[in-house]
């Protein structure tokens, strides 16, 4: 099975999908602002010492977690990673909730249980992150699986970088998804480096070119035009809806920050970063939407103002009382994860999302 490409050589943006409206378009580049600002201001706080242990961020890689999150229904499930946040973001995870989870208070989203990258909001269809990438491709794999067995129509969805590819749950999380033909779609987050390993020494051959070897389609796109994520990630829910199994998405895209707050990149060339700073995934859809007549510096506005109250909501919160240090340890009762938000505009009336059961099928048939 041939390896396809979803943009032409040398990292042009595709022509926006049909699919979306001028305002999907709009609330892309508002979802993208809204992570960007929320990590400048989490930055900001971690540097006053608001922040405890190290912080990562997405900085260049915006519309990666936007793009994909947005072609996905209310009953599919995410695996969010700590480059993704414009996800949560989709998902209607809210600025303060996330500010305080920064911040280890209460009003988090795991109420200062956990560390600051480290959260999923069930209630919100998004299962919490582990940091040992690329672990989430084999929950997303098992939520896939289950609702296979279900004859669910729903899909799975994961993100995980370029370095994780050298790691077995890859492989083990791909094979098995090969197989059942399962309805997964893997995102291969490429942003050139594993820390301080260039692609170039991780590995001899471009893992979206594995896919084939796992017997299903791998994908490049552009990953820096949140249109071209959306595009080819509501390709791949399509695909997986239809019985067709998983898809890997490789998108392209360049880390503009260090691995954390601690690591000030200088093993990364300089030329390479000033070519990637050209391409911003903001300022491209920024450009985008305004020639379609959206007032881009009122939505600016709007989201620093979002961020601002929301830092003063957050940091009013306050820390968890130690004497709860023990609740929820263990699970009391049955949780469930719930249906997120889907603001893409093709949902809005329920006919591209469902949770009917799919056709019956034998769970082990190929």
């Amino acid at each position: 099975m041939a390896t396809t490409t979803a943009r032409p050589a040398g990292l042009e943006s595709v022509d926006p999908p049909g699919d979306l409206t001028p305002q999907d378009g709009a609330s892309l580049l508002r979802f993208m602002l809204l992570q960007r600002t929320l990590e400048e201001r989490a930055l900001s706080l971690y540097r006053q010492g608001k922040v405890p242990g190290s912080f990562y961020d997405g900085r260049g890689e915006e519309a990666v977690g936007v793009g994909a999150a947005f072609a996905m229904a209310p009953e599919d499930r995410l695996c969010i990673l700590h480059r993704d946040l414009g996800a949560h973001l989709v998902r209607g995870v809210t600025p303060d909730r996330i500010l305080a989870q920064y911040m280890g208070r209460e009003g988090g989203v795991t109420r200062g249980r956990d560390g600051n990258i480290h959260f999923g909001d069930h209630t919100t269809g998004c299962v919490g992150m582990v940091s040992m990438l690329p672990d989430m491709m084999l929950v997303a794999a098992g939520m896939a699986m289950a609702f296979k067995l279900r004859r669910e129509a729903r899909v799975a969805i994961t993100w995980f970088g370029d370095g994780s590819t050298s790691r077995g749950d890859f492989h083990e999380a791909m094979n098995w998804a090969g197989v059942q033909k399962l309805p997964v779609i893997f995102i291969l987050q490429n942003n050139q480096y594993a820390y301080s390993t260039p692609t170039g020494l991780q590995f001899a051959v471009d893992p979206v070119e594995r896919a084939a070897a796992y017997g299903f389609p791998g994908v490049r796109v552009d990953g820096n035009d949140a249109e071209a994520m959306f595009a080819a990630t509501l390709a791949a829910r399509e695909r997986a809806l239809a019985g067709e199994g998983p898809t890997l998405i490789e998108a392209e895209t360049m880390r503009m920050h260090g691995h954390a707050a601690h690591d000030d990149m200088r093993y990364v060339p300089a030329e390479l970063v000033e070519r990637w700073a050209g391409r911003d995934p903001i300022e491209l859809q920024e450009r985008r939407v305004r020639e379609l007549g959206i007032d881009t510096e009122a939505l600016r506005a709007e989201v620093v103002a979002l961020v601002d109250e929301a830092t003063q909501t957050a940091l009013a919160m306050p820390m968890p009382d130690p004497a709860t240090a023990l609740d929820d340890v263990f699970a009391e009762s049955e949780l469930h994860l719930s249906d997120g938000a889907a603001p893409w505009s093709g949902y809005a009336d329920g006919s591209r999302g469902t949770t009917r059961p799919a056709p019956a099928r034998d769970w082990r048939a190929a």
